[in-house]
Parts: C-alpha cells; structure tokens; sequence
C-alpha cells in the first residue's frame, strides 16, 4: 500500500500520545474517587461483573482516529474490481481435424456450444470479437456487445484445411489494433500466409518509434485462442505470440482433444491429428496468461466459465481513502452507541 500524501502519516505520533493520555486520566481519577469513597464503592459495585467495559468505548475512539488519520494520507491499494471497456477475441480453430469425435459430439460442435454459453454469461459491456483460423485466418465477427451476431458468426463456421495459429493471433492482433500496419487482407489469403516476416514488422514498429510493453499490461483487451492440431503453415505462433507479448496482450490457450491424438478421414484423405500442448503453453507464458486442456466438453464448459471470471475483472491501483474515513466513522457510531447502551451516556 502506498500514499498519496505520506507527509500527513506523521500525525499517527498522535495515537500513543493519546493512550498516555488516557492512562493518565484513569490514574487521576483514581486518585479523585478515594476522597469520595461511597461513590467509588458504589461505582465499583456496578462495574464488578465487568471492568472491561469502561475501555471499549475509548479504545473505539483510538481506532477511529487511526483509520480517520490513514485515510487523510490517501492510501492506494491494488484491488479487484469490474473491467471497463474490456474486448475479447475468440480466435477459433475450423480446421478440418475439428471434426474429430474424441470430444462429444464432435470437438467443433463442442467448440461452439461452449463459445455461445461463455459469450452468454459475459456482462453486456464486454465486447467480443470472433476469429476463424485454418489455413488462412477471417475475422468472422468485429467486436461488438450484440451476443445475437456473435451466435450467428459461431454458428456459420465451415471448416478448412490447414492450421495457421500463427495467424489466428495476428489477425486478433490486427483488430485489436486497427493502426499497428498489420495486412489483414494478406493475412486472410491462402497463397504464402506470410506476407511479410516477423523482421519486416518489428522494423516497421520501431520506425514509428514503437516501445514494447511489460506482457500482460494491457488489460483492456485479450486473446483466447481454441485449437486442436499443430500449426502446418502461416505465421509461426510463438512470433505471433511475442508480437502480443509487445503490446501487454495475454493470449490465453485452450487445447481440445485427447493428448495422444486421432485419425480422421475427410474428403478421401486421411490424418493423423495430435494436440501441440508444448506450443500452446509457449504462447500462453510468453504472454503471461494461462493454457487451459480441455479433452471433453465439459472440460470444455467449464474452461470458458473459469476465463469468463477472470476477464471480467480486473487489478486496478485504486485509492481507497473512502474505506478508511467508512471505517472511522463506523468506530465513532460503535463507540458512542456502546457508551449510551452501557453507562447512559457518551463520554
């Protein structure tokens, strides 16, 4: 915890100052009551049962100062509170080893069901965007807070050959920032999916007097990327990943399916799918964000469910002086209600 205003801490040399004070009061008092000795049997007759009575309301007092002066020095602390102005992108695997049936009913359909509940338990505010990747990347839905067109996008999803995560991240990237220079256009078509070299963008970045950032600091926006293979071509996903990792974007990985793979025939040919879990952690701590296995569809729901929390809030420093000036006053009404309900008075 910090302070806004550190200086006015020294007035806490006031709160032992103030105990000595009391001490002193009660030490006087003592020695006033033995010239009026009934009273004092009197008084100690109806204090007897409990002596400790007398000291709550002061020590009360003592605590409320305490919280009144720590608020008067502006404390900040880092706490958890709602988003604003969040944006997630879904970057969506549609290739054609999705239609692998080791998640029911199958690992797309699976896919889509989890992505609708999730988007349906995000708040309103919260904007989504959805990316499908196979072999080229296409922004399916622009980010909106409209859950009908996200379905609808989801929904509308055909799958493709090739698996291009490289290029879900990019494309994600791209429409995070609309101004980085990133070809979405390239990006989407299917001829050499590289357009440019990871090289070539850095370069371009650092022209524009770009500066990376510490990854993970920008919590306004982040990445969840759902695949089931490894990458056959585009962009390679851990330069994607350090492109995020340069503008604080966490990219959180999802891998669906069985570990140890599947073969799948579709269209004559066949494939032997298998999860690339070591890539999927890469990006995931590369960015500082989390990679999640889900090899069934409960797994599945119940991944989407954990992100929906986590993205939803967020650590902000945040002064919290209120808290304190709530608490003092709270003391002051404890301390004076205890002192009426006890002795009849407030003193």
């Amino acid at each position: 915890m910090v302070f806004l205003w550190p200086s006015l801490l020294w007035l806490l040399c006031l709160a032992p100052l103030l105990v000595l004070l009391y001490v002193w009061l009660l030490r006087r008092r003592k020695q006033a009551a033995v010239a009026y000795s009934h009273l004092a049997l009197v008084r100690e007759a109806l204090d007897a049962s409990r002596p400790w009575r007398r000291h709550v309301p002061p020590l009360l007092l003592w605590l409320a100062l305490v919280a009144l002066l720590l608020a008067a020095a502006r404390p900040m602390a880092v706490i958890t509170l709602p988003s604003r102005d969040q944006t997630v992108i879904l970057a969506m695997d549609v290739s054609g080893s999705m239609r692998a049936t080791d998640v029911q009913p199958d690992r797309i359909t699976a896919a889509q069901e989890a992505a609708k509940a999730f988007i349906a338990e995000l708040p309103r505010h919260v904007k989504v965007g959805i990316v499908a990747f196979a072999g080229s990347a296409q922004l399916a839905q622009l980010p909106t807070q409209n859950h009908e067109d996200l379905v609808k996008a989801i929904d509308s999803f055909q799958l493709q050959r090739g698996t291009a995560t490289g290029n879900g991240i990019m494309l994600s990237l791209a429409t995070l920032f609309p101004d980085a220079g990133i070809d979405i256009a390239a990006l989407g078509g299917r001829q050499s999916m590289r357009p440019r070299s990871m090289d070539e963008v850095l370069q371009q970045d650092a022209a524009k007097g770009f500066k990376p950032v510490e990854p993970g600091s920008y919590t306004s926006a982040a990445i969840i990327m759902l695949t089931d293979g490894q990458r056959t071509t585009g962009v390679d996903p851990l330069e994607a990943a350090k492109w995020a990792a340069d503008r604080g974007v966490r990219v959180y990985t999802v891998g669906v399916g069985t570990l140890q793979g599947e073969t799948i025939g579709f269209e004559g040919w066949s494939m032997r799918v298998r999860l690339d879990e070591e890539t999927l952690k890469a990006i995931a701590v590369r960015t500082q964000a989390e990679y999640f296995h889900a090899a069934t569809a409960a797994d599945l729901r119940k991944v989407y469910e954990t992100l929906s929390t986590r993205l939803t809030v967020e650590k902000r420093e945040t002064e919290v002086s209120g808290l304190f000036a709530l608490a003092g006053a709270l003391l002051v009404l404890m301390a004076g209600g205890l002192s009426l309900w006890w002795f009849g008075r407030v003193a």
